[in-house]
């Protein structure tokens, strides 16, 4: 009898499970599919091993030397930039960097470096600061709060 799409729900498809361990005859005789000696070979011998390819994958996987640390770091952004994309008047905040596509996530934060001049007198907040960026902009009337 054929299966076809109408009598198929009526007879139940069942596939004979291989007979391991019956002989040579059998094709499967001898070791049984177990492979050699060990603990996989004996009976009831397969837990504490069901996980064998984690540390091959682990094994795959580039490992990158000396100290990384899994904390965020802010963003620099330099005082000549500062001086090009920000006007008088407005706040400086990491959200206003993202804005004009100076910082990619403002969430990490921005950290002004003191690279190049500043003109402009500027407010910044929410950003931080290394000591001779904070000099620069105070020196030209800007502010700087956290």
């Amino acid at each position: 009898m054929t299966l076809t799409p109408s009598n198929i729900s009526s007879k139940r498809i069942k596939r004979n499970v291989k007979r391991v361990g019956r002989g040579n005859g059998s094709g499967k005789g001898t070791y049984s599919a177990r492979g050699m000696k060990g603990q996989r070979a004996r009976s009831g011998g397969k837990r504490g091993l069901l996980k064998k390819a984690m540390k091959a994958q682990l094994q795959k996987i580039p490992k990158s030397r000396g100290f990384n640390t899994i904390a965020t770091k802010a963003e620099t952004v330099s005082l000549a930039t500062l001086e090009r994309v920000a006007e008088v008047g407005v706040d400086v905040t990491p959200f206003f960097l993202k804005k004009k596509g100076v910082v990619k996530n403002p969430r990490n934060g921005a950290k002004i470096v003191a690279t190049g001049t500043l003109t402009k007198k500027l407010t910044l907040k929410n950003c931080l600061a290394t000591k001779t960026a904070v000099v620069a902009i105070e020196k030209v009337g800007g502010t700087l709060s956290v």
